[in-house]
């Protein structure tokens, strides 16, 4: 009976070692595939940051260069009182048209009629406008558009309905571009010989429209006369825009931009995509004034 319990009690110490040894055993393990766990969820974490900072970082948002001009010069005060003189001598007063933003457009027009009775009499009509350009990310920077738009001004006066004897020359000296288009067009007053200068200055187009014509029997004006006049005009209305923004003129000497394209760009595909968004219509029509 003592050796049966001495046994029992044996048995029973080994069980308990068994035991303890097993679970000893067991700790590191546990620690371990802790430990392992814990590392990759901190691991995949840190590496998703860092992939969605750079994706970040190599999109950047996208930018375009900024309109060189940011303001108009008062419409009717772009021509000094000398010129007003010379091309419409009887006219009292320039008109001003209707704008929602001076900032972007503006237009002036004069009429001039020197009555001579049964003599005949003669006609004279100008008219400037302006329009500019701002930078658009999603339609380009302000000067491409501004070309844009000074191509179409241009096409448009080439392709005036009933014009006769077209015809267009480059004028150097008038800003980044210019171009004059003279045609004429006959009407029961009379034949008016009209001129249509576009030009350019970085984001600036200015366009002047004078035409002048005979009537009541009166011989017509000179078309040479007209068109070295419509060129000054133009000149000085591209300087009275680069003065207003603090360029001191120096486009009107025909120094071009940097940002000058020396090819066309393509024409805007409709007339609202050309002009800044806000204004009001397009410029007058090129159709000459008739005696009121």
């Amino acid at each position: 009976m003592q050796r049966r319990a001495q046994r029992e009690q044996r048995d029973q110490r080994a069980k308990r070692l068994h035991r303890v040894l097993v679970c000893a055993a067991a700790v590191p393990v546990m620690l371990v595939a802790a430990g392992c766990s814990s590392d990759s969820g901190s691991g995949d974490s840190t590496d998703k940051a860092a992939k969605a900072a750079a994706s970040a970082s190599a999109s950047p948002s996208p930018t375009v260069e900024a309109a060189a001009y940011g303001k108009l010069p008062e419409p009717c005060k772009v021509l000094s009182k000398k010129t007003l003189k010379d091309l419409v001598p009887e006219s009292k007063s320039g008109k001003e048209g209707k704008s929602d933003d001076i900032s972007t457009r503006g237009n002036c027009s004069w009429n001039s009629l020197d009555n001579n009775g049964v003599k005949g009499s003669q006609f004279r009509w100008l008219n400037v406008s302006m329009l500019r350009f701002e930078s658009d990310v999603a339609r380009g920077p302000a000067d491409k558009l501004a070309q844009e738009y000074f191509e179409k001004q241009v096409q448009d006066a080439q392709a005036t309905e009933g014009a006769k004897s077209t015809k267009s020359e480059p004028v150097p000296g008038t800003g980044d571009e210019a171009t004059a288009v003279r045609y004429e067009l006959k009407k029961k007053e009379g034949t008016f010989r009209q001129q249509t200068v576009v030009a350019r200055v970085e984001n600036v187009v200015v366009t002047i429209d004078y035409n002048g014509a005979g009537l009541a029997g009166d011989k017509s004006p000179s078309a040479d006369d007209l068109a070295k006049d419509a060129k000054k005009a133009a000149k000085e209305a591209v300087a009275a825009v680069s003065e207003a923004n603090g360029a001191g003129g120096g486009k009107a000497g025909g120094a071009p931009s940097k940002s000058a394209s020396k090819s066309p760009s393509q024409s805007a595909s409709k007339d609202a995509s050309d002009e800044p968004s806000g204004g009001a219509s397009k410029s007058p029509s090129k159709k000459p004034a008739s005696k009121s």
